[in-house]
């Protein structure tokens, strides 16, 4: 295969192939039958071999080749789709992608086939009287929204629930926050609140953002490697050929985890702490650091405030101390300890094994604070990169698709609205009367956080005298969202059949369609996949692409911005949604989209943006260096790839893009930058801005705030401003100066808008100013929980969260002697997220059909339990499920892991999944979600679930 390469234009193809056209393809592969390359089960548990059918048709059909991006993870790996007369027929991994250079993992091959999936839901349904029903679109549209403007009239706005999605689109996930706040509630949100919103707030909350401050391609710089919580082997394979590579080099590599991985594997330290000991381990490391003074000392000084604090707590967690409460010997922390002060720098690696805790926030801040001891901030083969999950978790939550966010990270405060109603060019006071005007628990519904998808069923459940809004949620959306990824099963079911109406917009039925156990209310409606769009996404390294549409919509499905324009429409709020977006038929436009959210999200730095600047980078993807993800030559010479923010200025300025953040050694126009001055001048007294320390040619060599019309005219940098640029810039600050003149005039001094402060290794907003050891609340060691206690209990934003309460009852009524295995969870290579979508393919189902548990020997034989044999498993609060036993060493005594992509069987029973179109949406492989064991818990600022540290027993069945 030939391909001839035009600039800023899909390549063609040269060569003749068998073609068949979309008729042909939906007769012969979509409706009736298994469909093309479909399996079928036989019996209990057994598959058939998948087998591609092969179609003779009596024309040839031209190819046309459509780049688009990976839906799995976060690693953006370029895919070149192959279609023919509007069939996608052929794919190939970019070989010529800076970020996967030809690689893919099983996922990645498989994508093709969720387009033409049998599994699909392929028209609007509905569920009543117990029968599945099938609707036209206007009818589902005008059923929804007549529901929702009810329950606005009796209940208010706060009662209606918009769950998102991580596999929008950029602008996809912005308009669905936009459509939230038109609608008038901050009951919104997506999965980034259970995979990586502890690492928002505690890395955002150390040194400005909350984001991967390298990228996949600079960890091959790297001298040392420190995995924590993260096995990217398995959840990140493309990733993982970036470790290798570092490890080629040279580079040291450490891995704390209390299994053994398949990441582990590559290792040459294994900490295998116990589950819910990060931070005794990380100050354990730091202690040997501080002791033999292999700190960075200048750095330290010149950078990072509050490490004093630090020392304090560190000197408290001696040898002895960290391999009493982690397990892991005093000889390996200390030889940890040593490889990454004698190999610099070093990265730390972290995903959900790190976040998903109670202490989520400290843990991120440990990790944090461990790369400002090294000083390891601000350098190529240092920083933090942190793992996402999903395609565009970093995107949608960039996007604001937060409960306690509007786009850009600028939060739920009445300047923020204040400062987004003028992006959108509404009155202030029209978006405010949107929302219920009544303070509950002292609260204005306008600027509280609203309910996280962590605990969206207790926003239905709770009594609603102890919610801070007017009434229990009656209605929900889940777009996009497996609801099996959340703990608490049984109460997620229970929460299920209590609410109104349930309406589920997906390509697949999903748990939220399917685990209820009502007769009624239930609304299935089709959406698109990805790559039946358009639109951009980015990356885990702040990079975006634009994935071109590979086909139309398939089925009777809709593009999201559609259905999400004929809701808007039919509830009376689409005007004001989009008042500067040009509406195509019923399809808002993406580029328009992109300018208004570009022009708005000034405090992360996306004004440089544009949907051209984004499509020069996809289109001309080969032009890009796979070192250093810079463009030699081409449309976009100098430019790092996806333009990874903060992109300064604006599009016609042609920043390039900043690939480490808080890079001092380079001009800020070429991508340089310092941390963040968002926390204030001084704390105690103290200052906290930088000292001796600024990005190379600022005109300020030393800490500085961060920039406004003040401090404009102090520098006497004022009249550096046009006449249009001051009418906009008075009583502004750069982040919320939409003319845009004050960066301009910082940029021309080479400054960094956001000021130049320290790190902080304090944050006194926090219930723990430093990271302190908290026992997980369901704790196999009682002896710990004086000495290192759970939180009280405590009010968090809508809903009052338990911590101490039930860490009590793990004594009083002997849990930890009930149920003495420790429970953990993490990824499979096969499968992805709740797996719906992954477990309705074929290809990858072939590959895992059995959901199982990972028990130690010891363990086993303690029960009676043989490898293969059926378990049941039982969780500390009572959810029970049958699975597989896998009885291995790679798991500790004491400690157990499951996958989490599993779905369709509840309590040992199988779930009923509907038909679409005569073919049963149920997937290829069903099995128990491990979710029904996990137990109650959550990070006090961000709501993250407890998924990595609770107690279960196993028995055979």
């Amino acid at each position: 295969m030939k391909l001839t390469r035009q600039s800023n234009a899909a390549p063609t193809v040269e060569k003749k192939t068998l073609g068949i056209s979309r008729r042909q393809f939906m007769k012969q592969a979509g409706i009736t039958s298994g469909g093309i390359a479909a399996a079928s089960l036989l019996g209990t548990g057994m598959m058939r071999k998948a087998e591609a059918k092969v179609q003779t048709v009596a024309h040839d059909a031209p190819t046309e080749i459509k780049r688009t991006v990976c839906s799995a993870c976060a690693v953006g790996c370029g895919l070149y789709a192959e279609v023919q007369n509007g069939v996608w027929t052929g794919q190939e991994p970019a070989f010529d992608h800076p970020f996967n250079s030809g690689g893919h993992c099983a996922k990645g091959a498989s994508l093709r086939y969720h387009t033409h999936s049998n599994k699909r839901v392929k028209y609007p349904m509905k569920l009543e009287g117990g029968k599945w029903k099938k609707l036209s679109w206007e009818q589902a549209i005008s059923e929804i929204g007549d529901k929702m403007l009810e329950i606005n009239q009796t209940s208010g706005p706060d009662s209606v629930y918009f769950m998102g999605s991580a596999k929008f689109s950029n602008e996809g996930a912005y308009m669905y926050r936009k459509l939230a706040a038109m609608w008038g509630t901050n009951n919104v949100d997506h999965s980034a609140r259970i995979c990586h919103s502890t690492t928002v707030a505690g890395v955002a909350n150390t040194w400005g953002y909350g984001a991967q401050t390298n990228s996949f391609n600079d960890i091959r710089n790297a001298k040392n490697i420190f995995l924590i919580g993260a096995n990217p082997a398995e959840a990140h394979p493309v990733a993982m050929q970036h470790i290798l590579i570092a490890k080629e080099r040279g580079a040291t590599m450490t891995v704390a985890d209390p299994r053994f991985s398949r990441t582990m594997a590559h290792s040459d330290i294994h900490l295998p702490l116990r589950p819910g000991t990060d931070i005794p381990l990380v100050y354990g490391l730091m202690w040997h650091i501080f002791e033999n003074g292999w700190e960075d000392k200048e750095f330290i000084r010149t950078r990072a405030y509050g490490m004093d604090k630090i020392r304090e707590e560190a000197a408290r967690w001696t040898p002895e101390e960290v391999e009493n409460v982690t397990g892991v010997s005093r000889e390996a922390v200390y030889a940890a300890a040593k490889q990454m002060a004698t190999n610099r720098p070093g990265t730390v690696i972290w995903c959900m094994g790190g976040t998903q805790h109670h202490v989520g926030n400290a843990n991120t801040r440990m990790y944090s604070i461990l790369q400002l001891v090294l000083g390891n901030m601000g350098v190529s083969g240092g920083g933090t990169n942190i793992f996402r999950g999903h395609d565009n978790v970093q995107g949608a939550t960039d996007m604001g698709l937060l409960f306690d966010n509007l786009p850009g990270y600028y939060g739920v405060g009445e300047g923020a609205w204040h400062h987004w109603s003028r992006v959108w060019d509404l009155p202030f006071d029209s978006v405010k009367a949107r929302f219920d005007q009544k303070p509950y628990l002292g609260r204005s519904p306008m600027t509280t956080p609203g309910m996280p998808c962590s605990r969206w069923q207790d926003g239905v459940l709770e009594a609603k005298d102890k919610l801070a809004q007017k009434d229990n949620l009656r209605l929900a959306f889940f777009w996009g969202q497996s609801v099996n990824t959340e703990t608490r099963q049984m109460e997620v079911r229970d929460a299920l059949d209590k609410l109104e109406t349930v309406v589920v917009v997906d390509p697949y039925p999903t748990m939220a369609g399917v685990m209820h156990r009502r007769q009624d209310g239930v609304y299935l409606l089709p959406a698109a996949t990805q790559y039946e769009c358009e639109g951009s996404v980015n990356n885990s390294g702040r990079s975006a692409q634009w994935r071109q549409q590979v086909v139309e919509p398939l089925f009777d499905s809709k593009n999201d911005l559609e259905i999400m324009y004929r809701l808007a429409k039919h509830v009376g709020i689409a005007d004001a949604w989009t008042k500067h977006i040009k509406v195509n038929g019923n399809m808002p436009d993406s580029d328009d989209i992109m300018r208004e959210y570009a022009k708005g999200m000034r405090s992360v730095g996306y004004t440089g943006w544009s949907p051209e600047r984004i499509r020069a980078h996809t289109m001309n993807w080969g032009d890009f260096s796979s070192e250093t993800l810079e463009a030699a030559g081409g449309v976009n010479k100098g430019e790092t790839y996806g333009l990874p923010w903060p992109c300064w200025g604006t599009p016609e300025q042609k920043h390039p893009g900043t690939q480490i953040l808080y890079r001092t050694g380079m001009n800020v126009n070429q991508g340089g930058g310092n941390f963040r001055a968002r926390f204030g001048v001084e704390h105690e007294g103290v200052s906290i801005l930088a000292e001796d320390s600024a990005s190379v040619d600022a005109d300020i060599q030393d800490g500085y705030p961060q920039f406004d019309d003040k401090m404009l005219k102090q520098l006497g940098w004022w009249d550096e401003l046009t006449a249009e640029e001051k009418a906009l810039a008075e009583n502004r600050t750069w982040a919320t100066d939409l003319g845009g003149g004050i960066v301009r005039v910082a940029l021309a001094h080479n400054m960094v808008p956001y000021g130049n402060a320290k790190a902080r290794c304090r944050v006194w907003t926090f219930p723990d100013e430093v990271p302190v050891h908290r026992e997980p609340i369901y704790t196999a060691r009682r002896d710990l929980i004086e000495k290192y206690p759970t939180h009280n209990d405590m009010q968090v934003h809508r809903l009052p969260t338990l911590y101490k309460t039930l860490q009590d009852k793990v004594i009083s009524d002997d849990l930890d002697k009930k149920y003495p295995l420790i429970s953990t969870s993490g990824r499979l290579v096969e499968y992805e997220g709740g797996g719906e979508e992954s477990r309705s393919c074929p290809w990858l189902a072939e590959l895992q059909q059995e959901m199982f548990i990972e028990i130690n020997p010891a363990d086993a034989t303690d029960r009676g339990i043989r490898d293969g044999d059926d378990v049941w498993v039982e969780g500390a609060e009572g959810g029970r499920i049958k699975i597989k036993a896998m009885v291995t060493p790679r798991v500790g005594a004491g400690v157990t892991w499951m996958p989490y992509h599993f779905a369709g069987v509840m309590h040992g029973e199988d779930l009923q999944y509907p038909e679409s179109g005569g073919v049963s949406t149920k997937p290829y492989v069903v099995g128990e979600s491990c979710n029904t064991v996990m137990t109650y818990g959550y990070d006090p600022v961000t709501q993250m679930q407890e998924t990595k540290a609770t107690l279960c027993q196993i028995a055979k069945a």
